[in-house]
Parts: C-alpha cells; structure tokens; sequence
C-alpha cells in the first residue's frame, strides 16, 4: 500500500513523532491489522492548516447570552442556487427518494437538504487527508479521546477496504457526501443504489440512503413535519414556558427551546402556523431564533433528528427551511 503525497503544511514536532507510539498502541489493542497500521501511522504528519482552522473556531465565554442573529446565516445557507439545484436533483430522483421514504420513514426533502447543505449537491466534499486530520486533532489534545477513536475508525475503514486515496474529507474529519464522521461510515453507510456496496463518496444514491439512515437511527418518526413557522402573540408569557429539561448535551443550543406542549395547547395560546400546520396532538416546542417580535417557529422530535446530524440551532432550521424549499420547487 502506497501512502499518499502530501502537500499541506506541516509542524515537525517531535512529540507528535511520541504521540504516534499512542496511536500504533491503541490501534493494536482495537484489533487495527498491523499491516495497516504499518503502511499509515509512521508516515502521518502534524498538519498545521487543521490546527489554525480548529483554534479559529468561534467560541465565545461559556455563558455568554448574546446570540447573532439568525437572518445573515440563513441567507447564506438557504439561497436560490441550493434551492434550484435541490429541487431539480429532488424531481429527478423521485423514485429513489419515495423508496427512501419508504424504508427509512424519513422526508426525502429533508435528506436532500442536508446533502445540499453539507456539500453543496457533492461540489465541496474536503480534499483532506483524513488520517492525518485526525491525528492532528487528537495530538492537539481539545477531544482527544473523540479523535482518537475516530482515527481508529478510519484505520477500520482501510481494513475493510477502502483505499487511502479515498478518505478524504473536511479539516474536521468528515468525510463523503454525507459527510459522515468514520464511526459513522462504519455504522451507517448504505447502499443507495442497489450495487451491493455502500459508497459513499461517488454514489450520490448511497450518500442519500446514508443521511437517511443516520436520521432514522437519531429517532425520526414517520409522517411527522421538522417544524413549521409560527406567529406569537405579543402577550405570550415565555416565563412560564422555560423548559425545565436539562439536556446531556449542546446546553445552548436547547437552552432556546421552550418546553414542550401539544400543538392544539400551542394554539390556545395564540401560537399559530403562518402556513401548513401540525397534527393537534404532536407535542411541539417554540423557537425565536431573532427574539420576541420575529419569526418564531414550532418545532417537532423529528428537528431534534436534524439537531443529531449537527447541533446548531441555525444549521437545524436552515436545513428545514431548505427542505421546505426543494419540497415546493421554488
């Protein structure tokens, strides 16, 4: 096996030349073939690119209470170009997607949406090498243990058989047309297009089976729309609709929902759908992802789906926007 050439920048560091010892270990101790192991970890390099673009990542003091606003992102994430595209890729797959729809439950706009949002329809998948991605991360120490146990899992993907030449992906470790990370292409790449492998970085067919299954493994349930966007009343007392949830992760970004009631106690309220609705008896939570007096939505478990795949607030209701958008062809 011919490791690849690589042209990113490099630290020279001689405790990351230590570090790679830790990696042949757990590698071993994980069941890695030593052949594998052989041909990857002595040549993997500190990659200097990764390490600016993770440090460059906004953070922000832990309880901070300012929130940017969420009409700049979705301008820029929900344009007329992911919309066109989608919607036409969304008409010229109908037949896949419905079979789709059929075996994982999920809406097919929604697993569209998120290839659009992810790559851009497959233009932008990440040209870095993954096994060195993760390595630097690991090394650089901020979620070790996580990107040592992905790292691990991409050593398993070359066990199995992908090439090297083929784990390429994002400066974060993502990877294909889903952009999965590689315990989740281990887990939950599927085969889309029937051929008996699942490839998730030049079959689109098998990238969109893949998003489906993630989603369908992250709880989304059957029939059920992501959210819809609301009105509010001006004198709806939101201090009595704090949730009380603690949630075990993304604290911030759920600290934004209200707590749950159903849709027909939503409208009792004053809280009604500007357009399509929701079942009366679906338990919703309430968004203001621009404060009291802005656009406001309810929003459904299967949002939460959305959360699973990346958990932003405005990444979740971008994508569910743009799936609204694909759905209705404009």
């Amino acid at each position: 096996m011919l490791r690849p050439v690589s042209t990113a920048p490099v630290v020279r560091s001689s405790g990351f030349e230590t570090y790679k010892s830790r990696l042949t270990v757990a590698a071993r101790a994980a069941g890695v073939r030593e052949a594998t192991i052989a041909a990857v970890i002595p040549y993997l390099q500190q990659n200097a690119r990764v390490i600016a673009l993770d440090r460059a990542q906004p953070g922000g003091p832990p309880n901070s209470s300012v929130i940017p606003p969420f009409a700049p992102y979705r301008a820029q994430h929900v344009t007329t170009d992911l919309i066109t595209r989608g919607a036409a890729r969304f008409r010229s797959y109908a037949p896949q997607l419905a079979w789709l729809e059929q075996r994982f439950g999920v809406e097919p706009q929604v697993v569209m949406a998120i290839f659009g949002h992810e790559t851009s329809y497959g233009r932008i998948t990440g040209n870095f090498d993954l096994l060195e991605v993760l390595a630097t991360l690991a090394y650089e120490g901020r979620r070790r243990a996580f990107f040592e146990e992905e790292f691990i899992a991409a050593l398993r993907l070359v066990d199995r058989g992908t090439p090297r030449s083929r784990l390429k992906g994002s400066w974060a470790g993502a990877t294909g047309f889903p952009q999965f990370m590689p315990s989740n292409v281990l887990r939950l790449a599927t085969d889309g297009d029937g051929d008996g492998s699942a490839n998730i970085w030049n079959s689109e067919m098998d990238g969109l089976a893949s998003i489906a299954a993630y989603l369908q493994d992250a709880g989304w349930k059957p029939g059920i729309h992501w959210g819809v966007p609301v009105t509010v009343p001006a004198s709806l007392n939101r201090a009595s609709l704090q949730s009380s949830l603690v949630p075990p992760r993304c604290t911030q970004v759920f600290r934004r929902h209200s707590r749950w009631l159903t849709v027909r106690e939503w409208r009792q309220l004053g809280v009604q759908p500007t357009g399509r609705s929701l079942p009366d008896g679906e338990m919703a939570t309430l968004i203001e992802p621009d404060g009291q007096g802005a656009t406001a939505y309810l929003l459904t478990g299967n949002y939460r789906a959305i959360l699973d795949y990346n958990c932003s607030n405005f990444y979740a209701l971008s994508v569910g926007l743009l799936a609204d958008r694909i759905a209705a062809g404009r």
